[in-house]
C-alpha cells in the first residue's frame, strides 16, 4: 500500500504523535485505526441493510424497510409489526 501525506496543524500533528506513542504505534497506524472505526455513509447503509436482513430471517416474517423506518424503537416495534404480520397472513388463511 502506498503512503501520502496528509496536511494538519502542527498542535494535532503533536497530538496524534502522543496518542500514537501511548498506544505504541505509529502516526500513521493510529489514523488507519481511527479510520477504521468511522465507517462512511456507504458502509452504514451496507450494514443497516445486513441488518434489516438478519432481523428478517430471524423473525421469519417479511417486514419493508418502510416499517423499519416507521420503528423508533426498532426490537419492540419489530415484535409489533411482526405479530399483526402474523395475525394478517392467519386472518387471510381461515
Amino acid at each position: 500500500m502506498a503512503n501520502t501525506t496528509i496536511q494538519v496543524p502542527r498542535e494535532t500533528r503533536d497530538h496524534l504523535a502522543e496518542l500514537a506513542r501511548e498506544r505504541g504505534v505509529s502516526i500513521g497506524q493510529l489514523v488507519e485505526t481511527l479510520a477504521a472505526a468511522q465507517p462512511t455513509a456507504a458502509q452504514r447503509a451496507e450494514q443497516l441493510a445486513a441488518d434489516r436482513d438478519v432481523a428478517r430471517r430471524v423473525i421469519g416474517v417479511e417486514i419493508s424497510d418502510e416499517d423499519f423506518e416507521q420503528a423508533p424503537d426498532v426490537l419492540s416495534n419489530i415484535y409489533k409489526i411482526a405479530a399483526a404480520k402474523v395475525r394478517a397472513a392467519g386472518d387471510t388463511a381461515a
